[in-house]
């Protein structure tokens, strides 16, 4: 009897080439797993123009990264966001978890942040395959349907 490969373990081989660092041609992307369901992960690095200074400015920069950060949330691109602590790397400042169609798409809805617009972060977006039912985001609203690679 032929030995069945988990969905996961499929998905991971899938994978392989990004994890590698080796990017995927557009061409070439593998198909979602209808046990799978992807995110884009967006992680915040300070930019090359973070200073450590707090000034008024940056105070009123800082609120308007929340409210970009809250209304992607309230238009349902984006189901949880958090800033890091006890990282060894303290450059990276913190994640944001989208439900878009693409990476592309979330850069392109990251790169819209106030702070990123000044320079004081800079955005890594990566698509997360997830196995479909272990994770919710009880505040988030729905996905509107299941989102492909």
């Amino acid at each position: 009897m032929p030995r069945r490969t988990s969905p996961l373990l499929a998905a991971l081989l899938l994978a392989l080439p990004a994890l590698a660092g080796e990017p995927t041609p557009a061409a070439a992307k593998p198909e979602l797993p209808p046990n799978m369901e992807s995110y884009q992960l967006v992680l915040l690095i300070r930019g090359s123009r973070w200073t450590p200074e707090v000034t008024p400015a940056i105070v009123e920069l800082q609120k308007q990264h929340i409210a970009h950060l809250t209304r992607m949330g309230e238009e349902g691109k984006m189901v949880v966001a958090g800033p890091f602590s006890d990282q060894r790397d303290v450059t990276m400042r913190g994640a944001c978890l989208y439900r878009v169609g693409s990476a592309e798409e979330a850069r392109a809805l990251a790169e819209q942040d106030p702070a990123v617009k000044a320079g004081r972060l800079r955005v890594e977006v990566v698509t997360w395959w997830v196995e479909r039912g272990y994770m919710t985001f009880p505040r988030a609203p729905p996905a509107a349907a299941p989102r492909a690679p």
